[in-house]
Formats: structure tokens, C-alpha cells, sequence
């Protein structure tokens, strides 16, 4: 009679062979992702398929700076890992370690590499973020000077408080020479002095089109300003460099917008709170006070000065001569 194993044996047999497998130890893969679940956890789980299979695939939360976009159903991706057996359930799977988009390979090795040397050197520590200003009145925005960002910038700042000033710097924000273009506005805006917080973007596009936020001459831009700075680049799936060093990063323009500028009917309705809850903590203080003066008032009535002196000679005529002679 032949051998009988347990489950246990043969899943963990299998998972040995994979281990030992060279080549399976650091694949990469190509196909359309498809399944893909964000969980709370921070891990990604999603499939590749192509026209002819399917390959489950998990990302753990602890690898997730090799995913520098936002994953979903449809991309064709390169996934770049290992592929092992998940023991207690017997079942083959992918391990990524890296994720880039299936012809942006070089883009994205350029983006990963930089991201990886800037965030080495400290320039995406939270201890130096700048807060963003309560209350501005003065906001500067580096873009294009024509195109719909500055105009969805001035019609959200309009709405929630028009007393607000925007002062725009113009710069080139795509093609040759617009990382160096960015650059300058943003030292002109700190050199004028004259913006309590700056928004820095562009609208939506490809990698290619937002490519000059990914430059470093952008990033080093943005980390030596003075002013705060908020990134303001594409759209909510869109990341850049400029996201990370950036003191607070908006998911669009219009975005970026409403977290510099306080809407003004919320500050009102704050200050009238805050009046009232004065009012009547004053209006208690005073009623107190009130209280306690009137109580004070009326012991000393029966207490007076006077009073106590006609007590005194009144206790004296009651006394004859001898007691006096004592006294």
C-alpha cells in the first residue's frame, strides 16, 4: 500500500518547489488587472489576466511604494514579484513588489528611482510640512496662465470668501523647460512675498503631460518654499513627486481651492456661535456676581458699623457701677 499524506504534507511540499524555483522568485508579469480590491488593511488584491488565464495576485501594504498610480480594473500592467503557494489553502499566487503601467515602463522607473532618492533624503517627512493658514488673504497660483484650472481656481475662491486676493504666476506646465518654468514662479511667489499659501498644478492628463511635476527641479522647488504650498496637479487617481513634498496635496484644482480658502459663510456662522456662547457665558458671570453683591448687601446691613456701636452701649447701660469700675 502506498504512502498516505496529510493535506498539510502535500501543500507544503508544493510550496517547497516554488521556493526552490529560481525564475519564480522574481518574475514579472504582464497582463489587464481585473478583480482589484483596495482593503482597509492597506493590502491590494486583484488578478492579471490575458485572453487565455488568469493569475491571482496580493500587494501588502508593506510594498505598496512600488505602486506609484492608482490601480484599477482594465489597466494593462507589468507586475513585477514572486509567485508562491498560499499553504493553508493550497493555492498558487503572486507577491508584487512593483507595479507600473504596461508602456510607461521607462516613465515610471524614472519616477520610482527619483521618488525613492528624494523620500531618502527627507524631503517627504511629515515634521517638515508646513501648516496651511487658518484664515488667507492672499492666495498665488502657479499654472498656465489661460485653460480652465485658474479659472475653476478664481470661481471656487469667488464662492466661498470674495474678499479673497489671487495673484497668479504664470508658468509653463508641460513640454521642454517647465519644470525650470515652475521653478521660477514658485522662487518669484516667495521672493514678492505677498501670498499667505500658494496652489501648484495643472489639469489632468497623461504621465507624460504631468511629467514636470515629476521633475526634481519642481521638488526642490517646492520643498525650499517659504510659503505653504499645496499641489494641486490632474485629477484624484493622478500622483506625482510633487504630491509628496508638497506641504498638503489636493486631489484637483478646484480641490486645492476649497482647502486654502475657508468658505466665509462657515466662519460667519462660527463667529455667531462663538458670539452667543460669550454672550451667555458673560450674561451667567454677570447674574453670579449679582447674586453674591446682593448677598453681601444684606449681611452688611445687619452688620453695620453703627449697629455694632448701639449694640455695644446698650450691653454698657445694663451693667451697674462696680462692673463699670471693673471694665
Amino acid at each position: 500500500m502506498s504512502s498516505v499524506y496529510s493535506v498539510e504534507q502535500v501543500n507544503r511540499y508544493i510550496k517547497n518547489m516554488f521556493t526552490q524555483d529560481f525564475m519564480l522568485s522574481r518574475i514579472s508579469v504582464g497582463g489587464e488587472v481585473s478583480n482589484c480590491k483596495y482593503h482597509s488593511s492597506g493590502h491590494i488584491y486583484f488578478s492579471l489576466k490575458d485572453g487565455s488565464g488568469s493569475l491571482a495576485c496580493v500587494m501588502f501594504a508593506g510594498q505598496r511604494k512600488g505602486l506609484a498610480f492608482a490601480m484599477k480594473n482594465g489597466d494593462r500592467v507589468i507586475v513585477t514579484g514572486s509567485v508562491d503557494v498560499y499553504e493553508r489553502d493550497g493555492k498558487y499566487q503572486m507577491y508584487a513588489r512593483k507595479i507600473t503601467l504596461e508602456g510607461a515602463g521607462i516613465l515610471y522607473e524614472r519616477f520610482l528611482a527619483l521618488k525613492e532618492e528624494l523620500e531618502e533624503m527627507g524631503m517627504f517627512a511629515p515634521e517638515y510640512k508646513q501648516p496651511i493658514p487658518s484664515f488667507v488673504q492672499t492666495v498665488g497660483v502657479v499654472t498656465a496662465p489661460t485653460g480652465a484650472v485658474i479659472q475653476d481656481i478664481r470661481n471656487v475662491t469667488a464662492r466661498r470668501n470674495p474678499y479673497v486676493q489671487i495673484i497668479l504666476y504664470p508658468a509653463q506646465v508641460q513640454g521642454q523647460g517647465a519644470a525650470e518654468s515652475i521653478a521660477h514662479a514658485l522662487a518669484l511667489a516667495n521672493a514678492i512675498g505677498e501670498a499667505d499659501v500658494i496652489l501648484c498644478g495643472r489639469g489632468g492628463g497623461s504621465m507624460e503631460d504631468l511629467w514636470a511635476f515629476n521633475e526634481e527641479v519642481t521638488a526642490r522647488a517646492i520643498y525650499a518654499s517659504e510659503i505653504p504650498v499645496i499641489s494641486a496637479v490632474g485629477h484624484e487617481p493622478d500622483v506625482t513627486i510633487a504630491d509628496f513634498v508638497a506641504d498638503l496635496r489636493a486631489p484637483t484644482p478646484s480641490g486645492a481651492a476649497e482647502l486654502a480658502v475657508p468658505d466665509r459663510a462657515d466662519w460667519k456662522a462660527t463667529l455667531e456661535m462663538l458670539d452667543a456662547r460669550l454672550r451667555a457665558a458673560a450674561g451667567k458671570q454677570t447674574e453670579t456676581r449679582r447674586r453674591q453683591l446682593q448677598s453681601l448687601s444684606e449681611r452688611l446691613s445687619v452688620r453695620t458699623p453703627v449697629r455694632y456701636i448701639a449694640e455695644k452701649l446698650a450691653a454698657l447701660r445694663g451693667l451697674d457701677t462696680d462692673e463699670l469700675i471693673r471694665l
